[in-house]
């Protein structure tokens, strides 16, 4: 039995500690600093996620035999290099190597460099000269905040007026931090995004099976993008042909260019994918689960979590089977009136245990947190619910009526969550 530490605060955190908990090897669980949802699953440790020495420190003295880590910052931060320097073990890329998420101007640079396929592009680190550049390009085209600003620094802008207040927004403003040091601008693709995860053990990539998520706001892919507002599993979208192109062209050039800087791949490779039609291109690396696509990939994992994470660590990726439910996810994302702009916190939240109550649906907890025995709003994305079923249409019908039970003052969600990919199987 081993001692586990997941650090991290949202839905995908939920989601590891709920995959994990299913682990027979997994013995005492903790989380730093989790949400109100993740309690019952974990003893919680009051520690932020990008608290490195408070994390390090904590792991070495409870002699935690697995850290692993969920978010993006405390990744790009190095906190799996400090628990490595310290003989700890954990799970998840090196600082060097998430520089892939941590910077879209390197992971740009590495895409060309590996013959990555991905959208023409050039980056800026001054307002002017970013602002006279797109003036020339066609429409529409997009812009991006190069560091890490939670899923929301991508701007596709369908006039140049457009292109210029994203600039004025990401360079000027700050709006995303030190996020907007520099930004990209890049052609605008078209065509059906696909998220294609992988395990990788610094050799070997083995994709888990591929994930739908929905970045709009709104129904219909309309409004500004967000966190991910649904996803669904297993997504239609890629034949063996184009699947072994994604695992030739994609992910192996990964583990063989930063195998080559001396900084191997371990941990979760997420490659989010535009299918176009006569091409695939990557949009963006992430090195971590992403979420909430998590929220549907791992309900459907039969191996031991913990079983294929030990496997990327050791290096032994290859030899251990990997095995899924013949069945399908959706998960819907529940959020705060409002988001991704301003929105309250602290709302009272009811219905909970009559969406749980139901067969095959679990209620992934994120921006949340415990008041008095009662769970409130916490932040924008509030819950994922989550079903399984035999087949699309059930898991998507479940999981609309488990989210019809949850109630809070402003909540919000789409309803077309999966519908693209039910369109795909007609």
């Amino acid at each position: 039995m081993i001692r586990i530490l997941v650090v991290g605060s949202g839905g995908r955190e939920h989601a590891l500690l709920w995959a994990l908990r299913h682990c027979p090897e997994a013995g005492e669980l903790y989380i730093a600093p989790g949400n109100g949802g993740t309690d019952s699953l974990a003893q919680t440790v009051p520690l932020a996620a990008d608290d490195l020495a408070g994390l390090t420190d904590f792991a070495c003295r409870e002699a935690i035999d697995l850290v692993v880590v969920g978010p993006e910052v405390p990744l790009a931060l190095g906190l799996v290099d400090r628990l490595q320097q310290e003989g700890v073990a954990a799970f998840g890329p090196v600082a060097a190597a998430a520089q892939l998420e941590g910077s879209k101007v390197f992971s740009k640079q590495f895409m060309v460099e590996n013959g990555i396929p991905t959208a023409a592009h050039r980056a800026f680190d001054a307002y002017e000269a970013a602002w006279e550049y797109a003036q020339t390009q066609p429409l529409p085209l997009v812009v991006k905040a190069t560091g890490l600003a939670a899923g929301k620094g991508v701007i596709i802008c369908q006039t140049h007026d457009e292109a210029r207040a994203a600039l004025d927004s990401i360079m000027r403003a700050r709006d995303f931090g030190a996020a907007g040091d520099e930004v990209v601008i890049e052609e605008f693709l078209s065509g059906q995004e696909v998220s294609v995860l992988a395990f990788c053990d610094g050799t070997v990539a083995v994709p888990m099976v591929l994930a739908q998520d929905h970045k709009a706001a709104y129904d219909g892919d309309r409004g500004p993008n967000t966190g991910g507002m649904g996803a669904y599993a297993p997504a239609p979208l890629l034949d063996d042909a184009q699947l072994g192109f994604v695992r030739q062209r994609v992910l192996q050039p990964v583990l063989d260019g930063m195998a080559a800087r001396g900084t191997p791949y371990k941990g979760v490779l997420y490659a989010g994918l535009m299918l176009g039609e006569q091409d695939i291109h990557v949009l963006e690396f992430n090195c971590r689960f992403g979420d909430p696509e998590t929220q549907v990939i791992l309900p459907l994992l039969e191996t031991s979590l913990v079983q294929v994470m030990q496997a990327c660590l050791n290096g032994t990726l290859a030899q251990l089977p990997i095995v899924w439910k013949d069945a399908s996810a959706v998960c819907v994302v529940l959020a705060a009136g409002g988001y991704p702009g301003s929105y309250r916190k602290g709302v009272l939240i009811t219905g909970l245990a009559e969406a749980e109550a139901l067969s095959e649906v679990t209620v992934f907890h994120a921006g949340t947190r415990r008041e008095d025995d009662q769970v409130v709003t916490a932040g924008g994305r509030v819950l994922g619910v989550t079903a399984v079923a035999d087949d699309l249409a059930s898991a998507q019908q479940l999981a609309y009526r488990a989210a019809g039970m949850i109630r809070w003052q402003d909540m919000r969600y789409r309803h077309d969550i999966a519908a693209k990919g039910l369109a795909r199987e007609v």
